[in-house]
């Protein structure tokens, strides 16, 4: 056989279900499902996430064992002299030298790392360069676009880890001269970590990241693949698919990776394995009767700076090159010609919340044009869903979804990460749902245009003091208003250490009761 063909015959010989074989005709309207297919819309799912993506806020116990672990990729860090009593300060946020005459820090005083090893990183500045030494092997400046050797400092922190020291490449530290001349100079070995030396900054960690990349890279491959292998083996298991079956759901929304696509042997820092147990899952939706939507969660390169996209540093590169759209189209390609003869196979979502105006509308709508056609290969039955860009009109997609037979349109709800909720009461909650959130998802919802999805909601909120049945009605009113969304609703997300967001507890606890609800 040519090299495509045995392609194609590995493909389906390693998919988990081998039932019937598409012939990749486009549906002219709405797909259909079969009576032993996935189920038809609207549909109650709900979000399998910290599973086959990374997030250390549902799971944090995953990253206990990861030294040093406050320094993982994307820890954004600011240092202030002792003696100076000033930041450290990339002048221009890059392209220059470093400084220590700031009194206050913001962009140009903050550095994000990437981690070496447990002590060693690269410090990348505003401006995307990396600090180095220059070539008189004394000044501290941030000039280099991509690091090596020459960019690989040690940090060293003090006992309660309030203070630190950082060692160049030649071994000796930097240190704050003036507030003019940072330099890499200092000889002394040891240090008291008092106010007199030049070479002592106060540390402060502004925020950090806790994604895929992170646990990854902070492990190391070895340690990862074993922790990791082990949390997809039984973080999700057979028994939570019964479980959402009999609490009256009837499909599962799964986030992937797009390293999932490269099998046992992704790129470094990422591990091979979730593709397994996607395989699991699909095998147990079929036999509790369960649809699967598989979400590519994170695309290559970030579509946002968040962790869930699996972000090395906060950086959000996904779409700015015609390249990287393409890879993400690959990714696509397999996994629809992976599932496409599941009969499980509900949906594929193309992309999880880009981030406008970091991802352009011409790039969406090229990679959600190109990608709708690689599902329509394998699949003339799958619903294509497509997630609108955060921070941008929640209707740009219509005219162009409109166009594509079976397409769905995904909209995210919370009552959370917005001044806008700070101080609502319970019952202002409840009615900006009932007025707020019915209003903007009829203004989504078309005659003859795509499907309309609330792919993620919670019944958690800002609001102190909250009782039991407050927490009923809030989840309540989301499940009637959601429930007109002509695709359906699922709900972030099945399990979570923090109990309103973990829909298992809720259901369980008796704050959502689904089998007694139209």
């Amino acid at each position: 056989m040519r090299q495509p063909e045995r392609l194609v015959f590995f493909l389906l010989l390693c998919s988990p279900c081998l039932f019937h074989v598409s012939h990749g005709r486009r549906p002219t309207s709405t797909p259909q499902k079969a009576k032993d297919s996935a189920p038809a819309p609207p549909i109650r799912a709900v979000n399998l996430g910290g599973w086959l993506v990374t997030e250390g806020w549902i799971l944090p116990s995953l990253f206990d064992g990861i030294p040093n672990k406050d320094f993982l990729d994307g820890t954004q860090l600011q240092f202030k002299s002792v003696t100076q009593n000033m930041f450290l300060s990339a002048e221009q946020g890059g392209g220059t030298i470093i400084v220590a005459n700031r009194t206050q820090a913001s962009g140009w005083e903050t550095f994000k790392l990437w981690r070496i090893n447990e002590s060693t990183f690269n410090l990348k500045v505003f401006n995307n360069q990396f600090v180095t030494v220059a070539g008189d092997g004394v000044t501290v400046v941030a000039t280099v676009t991509l690091p090596g050797p020459g960019e690989a400092f040690q940090i060293v922190r003090n006992a309660d880890k309030t203070r630190v020291r950082i060692r160049a490449p030649s071994g000796k530290f930097l240190q704050a001269k003036t507030s003019d001349s940072v330099t890499a100079d200092y000889d002394g070995e040891s240090t008291n970590w008092g106010n007199d030396d030049p070479s002592v900054f106060v540390l402060t960690v502004v925020t950090g990241l806790q994604g895929e990349y992170q646990i990854c890279n902070g492990y190391g491959k070895a340690k990862a693949t074993q922790v990791l292998r082990k949390h997809w083996s039984t973080y999700i298991v057979e028994n939570d698919f019964k479980f959402i079956s009999a609490s009256g759901l009837n499909a599962v929304r799964i986030p992937v990776g797009w390293w999932i696509a490269s099998g046992s042997n992704p790129p470094p820092p990422f591990i091979g394995g979730s593709l397994q147990a996607l395989d699991n899952a699909f095998n147990w939706a079929q036999k509790y009767n369960l649809g699967v939507i598989v979400d590519l969660h994170a695309a290559p390169g970030s579509q946002n700076p968040f962790e869930h996209s699996a972000s090395k540093d906060g950086s959000q590169d996904w779409g700015k090159t015609d390249a990287n759209i393409a890879q993400t189209v690959q990714v696509i390609d397999f996994l629809a010609s992976r599932y496409a003869n599941c009969p499980s196979l509900l949906a594929v979502e193309l992309l999880n919340e880009p981030l406008a105006p970091g991802v352009s509308l011409p790039a969406l709508t090229k990679y959600y044009n190109d990608g709708y056609n690689a599902v329509r290969k394998h699949t003339a039955s799958a619903y294509v869903i497509m997630s609108n860009r955060l921070s941008a009109s929640n209707t740009e997609l219509l005219e162009f979804a409109s166009g594509l037979p079976g397409s769905v349109i995904d909209v995210h709800y919370y009552n959370l990460f917005s001044s806008a909720f700070d101080g609502l009461t319970a019952d202002q909650n409840i009615d900006f749902v009932r007025t707020n959130r019915s209003s903007e998802l009829s203004t989504v919802t078309r005659q003859n245009g795509p499907l309309t999805f609330v792919g993620e909601w919670v019944a958690e909120w800002n609001v102190g003091g909250a009782t039991k049945e407050d927490y009923q009605r809030f989840a309540q009113v989301q499940i009637d208003v959601y429930g007109r969304a002509t695709f359906g609703w699922s709900y972030w997300t099945l399990k979570n250490v923090r109990d309103h967001w973990s829909m298992q507890w809720m259901i369980s606890n008796g704050y959502i009761s689904l089998n007694t609800t139209s």
